[in-house]
């Protein structure tokens, strides 16, 4: 009965968003000539109604734990991928931001447009060291104009219970920058999963940790730090607030 609920419930919401998606990208593009932040601000409203639905159509909530490590100034975010759900809901809990993604979701009708008006940091991610290069010349950019920066290293959403290889990108560019590292883990697949249509009602925890200062850190370093704070801590939130 369950399931069967959740299947409902994620149709009409789905179809809600199929209903919305296009209208709105006809404003987000019409905020082309506003500056950088303020076109943030625009698009991210389609993350809010995204974030509204799903709560109140699918039951999907979320409680933060450490909302005081959040700094002051801007940061790079990295963070545990598992879901669409987090692309969402970052936009809620951090200050503007941008991400780092693959070039080839720009290409996607509508919602890529959209993405597209964030200022991102679009990179090929097999072109190596010139694809580190990008990052740390536009996130040098995008800092100075006061965006965040989130980057999942893992590259592409886990299935919970699984990990995937740590990318340096995120690294690399905090040690480059000296802007400071947010980990955060959360349990969101637990809900929404990796490809799935299904939402499930429940709760999502999504843990921030203290920032962490590059100053005197390799890279490496750094990477494998934030790695074992991740997946430490998504093991110690596990599936414990699924209804």
């Amino acid at each position: 009965m369950r399931i069967a609920m959740a299947v409902l419930r994620s149709t009409l919401c789905t179809l809600l968003q199929i209903i919305i998606t296009p209208p709105y990208a006809l404003i987000v593009l019409a905020s082309f000539p506003l500056t950088p932040l303020s076109r943030y601000r625009v698009t991210s409203g389609w993350a809010h109604i995204m974030l509204f639905l799903t709560r109140v159509i699918c039951g999907v909530r979320y409680r933060v734990l450490g909302m005081e490590n959040i700094p002051k100034t801007p940061s790079i975010v990295l963070s545990k991928h598992q879901s669409a759900w987090e692309t969402l809901a970052f936009q809620q809990i951090f200050p503007p931001q941008v991400w780092v993604l693959k070039k080839g979701l720009l290409r996607i009708p509508f919602f890529g447009w959209g993405l597209a008006m964030t200022s991102p940091i679009a990179i090929n991610r097999n072109s190596g060291k010139a694809a580190l290069k990008q990052i740390v010349q536009q996130g040098k950019d995008r800092i100075k104009k006061g965006f965040w920066i989130v980057i999942f290293p893992e590259g592409t959403r886990i299935v919970p219970g699984k990990k995937g290889k740590y990318g340096i990108g995120g690294a690399w560019l905090a040690t480059h920058t000296g802007v400071s590292v947010v980990p955060v883990a959360h349990n969101a697949g637990e809900l929404w999963g990796k490809n799935s249509f299904i939402k499930l009602p429940g709760t999502i925890t999504v843990s921030i940790g203290a920032p962490i200062d590059p100053a005197g850190m390799e890279a490496r370093e750094l990477n494998a730090r934030v790695e074992a704070w991740i997946e430490l801590e998504v093991a110690r939130i596990g599936d414990k607030d699924i209804i």
